[in-house]
């Protein structure tokens, strides 16, 4: 295989071969996050080298850690932190009974509200409107400073600046309302990130407060675009495989309750982004194929014209193929599964990455064929016995 593109690389068992370019996306979805971790740890066992690693909100505090670690240490430092911000509600065995699930489920996102997540953030101690106008506690409810700490205790920022795996994280300008990346090799010169930037991608409002960062505020990345897809794609050089981690799923069943009402509007909310952005690219694929069809058939008196030119260089550099990896919310899961963090259900959502990922490489084949054949395409595990290809 190595023959065929001497950019193309495998090590040791692992069942794909890989471009020079393997970017892990991470979206955010609080709690859910440790099924991210999760699909990392299965994606390491195989083998598979991640290069580029992009994250909005909780895929930014795992985007760090994977970042801001040598690769032995970086299941273990995920580990510390999801066992840390789990470890206000005991591993509790529960039947696997929906009705009791669902009931656990509900008082554990209580508890949250209530008393807030250990390492990440906590209630404050006075309400918002006694609070001096503009200041965090006057619009927020909780403060973030834990997370500082516990980043700080799971992430060598140096290792993360410096590096061999390059870090892009998103948030939003609060007074602008524009996206803003830090990216420690942007195209306009490398960013210094540090623990600010990754809170900044994850103050999601009126829950935590703004970050600022250089005299400005930020939000929550997810308020614009849950997924740094269109980041990544608008600044690929080369060819490039892609595993986006997805925690809201696009499709679902019609809502029954109003509590079925509540999730359903959060996983189309915090999922269309992927897919308009997933279309949008394979439509511009297909188009650019066309255009340099044409330039091809262009006599030689007109290959050189400036127009020409131009085209040729708007055109796409490199493949990507996408390895979408979704999560698939659990029969007793609510709308406030995102923000329940009980140890049982972090465990859980570990497991269900894990096995995503097992289940994608079932069809491995086919990605293999689509990365050494040059093509791009997208892959959706829409069930787990089924993998849907989407071609350029």
């Amino acid at each position: 295989m190595a023959d065929i593109d001497p950019h193309i690389r495998r090590r040791g068992s692992t069942p794909l071969p890989l471009p020079r370019e393997v970017a892990l996306l991470l979206q955010g979805g609080g709690a859910l996050g440790s099924f991210q971790a999760g699909v990392y740890e299965r994606l390491d066992l195989l083998g598979i080298d991640i290069s580029w690693v992009a994250g909005i909100s909780i895929g930014a505090v795992n985007a760090a850690i994977i970042a801001g670690n040598l690769p032995h240490r970086r299941i273990s430092r995920l580990k510390k932190f999801w066992l840390t911000v789990s470890g206000g509600m005991p591993n509790v065995v529960l039947p696997e009974i929906d009705h009791i699930r669902e009931a656990a489920h509900l008082m554990a996102a209580g508890t949250v509200a209530t008393f807030g997540v250990p390492g990440m953030f906590r209630p404050r101690l006075w309400p918002s409107m006694l609070m001096p106008e503009g200041s965090p506690g006057a619009i927020s409810f909780y403060d973030s400073a834990p997370l500082k700490d516990t980043l700080n205790a799971c992430v060598d920022w140096d290792l993360l600046n410096d590096g061999p795996v390059r870090l892009s994280v998103g948030a939003v300008d609060v007074e602008s309302g524009n996206f803003a990346y830090w990216d420690t090799r942007g195209p306009n010169g490398k960013t210094r990130i540090d623990a600010r930037h990754i809170m900044a991608s994850g103050a999601l409002p009126p829950g935590l407060p703004p970050v600022e960062i250089d005299g400005r505020w930020y939000w929550d990345g997810g308020i614009v675009s849950n997924t740094p897809l269109a980041h990544v794609l608008d600044h690929q050089s080369e060819d490039m495989l892609v595993f986006q981690v997805d925690l809201f799923p696009a499709a679902g069943p019609k809502p029954q309750q109003m509590t079925d009402v509540y999730s359903r509007t959060k996983d189309i909310q915090y999922s269309s982004r992927t897919r308009q952005v997933t279309d949008q690219y394979l439509r511009l694929r297909r188009e650019h194929r066309a255009i340099a069809a044409l330039l091809e058939k262009l006599p030689p008196d007109l290959q050189d014209d400036p127009d020409a030119v131009r085209l040729r260089q708007c055109l796409d550099r490199g493949s990507v193929n996408i390895v979408h990896l979704i999560y698939r919310s659990r029969a007793w899961e609510s709308g406030a599964r995102d923000f329940e963090f009980s140890r049982a259900t972090m465990l859980d959502h570990w497991s269900q990455g894990r096995d995503a990922v097992q289940e994608v490489m079932h069809k491995g084949d086919l990605i293999a064929r689509n990365i050494l054949n040059g093509k791009s395409a997208t892959f959706d595990l829409d069930a787990p016995d089924h993998l849907k290809e989407k071609n350029a």
